[in-house]
């Protein structure tokens, strides 16, 4: 739509607390934008099927790709329940979690922090709720991870390992530790901006976002 998608950090991060301009600022970030997806927090685990307690130890990245993924087939005009018991493939391109961050004591740990933390549970989950017996694969190849999960999801369905393909990639920030971590380094943009291939290029900006793709054989599409 011609839209800008940079906004200021979100209200769930203390802005006042860790902005400074000063590249040389210890436990602080000289930038103050990035790529956001609202509420995050939110999630309908009745829907899926999930008990609130195991829902709250649930990275948001696992949310957002169940509910995502499941959008993806009602747009591909899939009865999501009609996969039950089929060979159908889960590629999942994602970075490593920050939420434990949020949860690091020892009491915290109730049986369900595991599972909702662990990067191999983002395809495992999908594939667990919608009964799926295809592969379930989480990729973390850094920045081109979605990719190679889209080329790992072709190459299962040329093969014949899944007759159809979920591929995609997640990315969700619940702490700032990343603009932090990359402050350090002095690779981030201080404008907010990415400007690749440019002479003004100052560095990277970093957002998050989902997406699915629901992928056949064209023989079979």
């Amino acid at each position: 739509s011609g839209g800008d998608a940079i906004q200021p950090f979100p209200e769930r991060w203390d802005v006042d607390a860790i902005y400074d301009p000063d590249p040389e600022a210890i436990g602080k970030t000289y930038t103050r934008e990035g790529g956001f997806l609202r509420e995050i927090d939110q999630f309908d685990a009745g829907f899926f099927g999930i008990a609130p307690r195991e829902a709250h130890a649930m990275d948001p990245q696992q949310r957002n790709l169940l509910e995502v993924t499941w959008e993806a087939l009602e747009n591909a005009g899939v009865r999501p329940n009609d996969l039950q018991n089929s060979l159908t493939g889960v590629f999942v391109g994602a970075l490593g979690t920050d939420y434990s961050q949020a949860n690091e004591t020892l009491d915290v740990m109730d049986g369900y922090q595991a599972t909702g933390r662990a990067g191999s549970v983002l395809s495992g989950r999908v594939a667990y709720t919608l009964g799926l017996q295809g592969p379930a694969l989480t990729v973390d190849t850094a920045c081109s991870s979605s990719l190679v999960a889209l080329h790992l999801a072709c190459t299962s369905l040329r093969n014949g390992e899944s007759n159809l393909a979920l591929a995609g990639g997640v990315q969700t920030m619940t702490t700032p530790a990343i603009f932090v971590e990359m402050s350090r380094l002095r690779a981030q943009s201080p404008t907010g901006r990415c400007k690749s291939f440019s002479a003004e290029a100052d560095g990277a900006i970093w957002s998050e976002g989902v997406g699915v793709l629901v992928l056949k054989r064209l023989s079979d599409a």
